[in-house]
């Protein structure tokens, strides 16, 4: 456990710096041990970055240290980002958000049904998050908000709509059944069947389960802190 704390501490570190948010990672708040997850406070004007360019430098930093490594475990992250003011102790309702987001079990799955030596990085990120990145029209990278797909966390009594994120993933070709998403327009339903009915043999690509289970499944998480923004 000691080890895969260090490491993910470490892939951290090379990511952020990657995104080029060192000195904010180097300034992070309530920073803790969550036996195999890490969980820290950044000032939330770096949420683009966070939304935008971490995720991919997260990857790539973790398919780094998978050919560093041969022969060990394929470590594999989730993540999840949210935004809320809290203490300096970082206890608060934004924090409890976070670990929920975190359990949401459509992410649990996207990385199980994943072949770890392909996708080892599942982001989730709240409304507020989404919102605040999407409509603020700050620099994201190459990120659109069409990198993220839509679901509803349901975790014990919390039940918000979250954001999910796969680097490289295009959401057009996965089976959307997997998640729960707004109902659509009665224009939109009739268009989507009458396409059916055209292409009777035409079916959405769906998920494949890869892969021996020899892989590593960990966490980690930010939280963004600060007053009104």
């Amino acid at each position: 456990m000691q080890e895969i704390n260090a490491d993910i501490q470490l892939v951290l570190s090379q990511a952020l710096s990657a995104t080029g948010l060192s000195a904010h990672w180097e300034r992070r708040a309530f920073p803790q041990h969550t036996g195999d997850g890490y969980v820290a406070g950044l000032d939330p004007k770096v949420l683009p970055a966070l939304v935008g360019c971490f995720p991919e430098a997260l990857s790539n930093v973790l398919h780094d240290h998978r050919r560093q490594h041969p022969g060990q475990s394929v470590l594999q992250l989730r993540v999840s980002v949210h935004v809320g003011p809290l203490p300096p102790s970082g206890l608060g309702v934004p924090m409890v958000e976070t670990h929920r987001l975190l359990d949401h079990q459509v992410l649990r799955d996207l990385l199980a049904r994943a072949n770890p030596q392909l996708t080892n990085t599942a982001m989730v990120i709240s409304q507020r998050v989404y919102e605040d990145v999407f409509q603020s029209g700050l620099d994201t990278g190459s990120t659109v908000s069409e990198h993220y797909a839509r679901s509803i966390a349901k975790v014990k009594a919390f039940v918000q709509p979250a954001w999910l994120h796969v680097p490289g993933l295009d959401w057009g070709l996965a089976d959307r059944s997997i998640f729960e998403v707004p109902e659509q327009s009665s224009t939109a339903s009739s268009a989507q069947e009458t396409r059916q009915e055209a292409s009777p043999s035409t079916s959405a690509p769906s998920f494949a389960q890869y892969g021996n289970g020899n892989y590593q499944g960990q966490h980690q998480y930010f939280n963004g802190m600060g007053g009104q923004r």
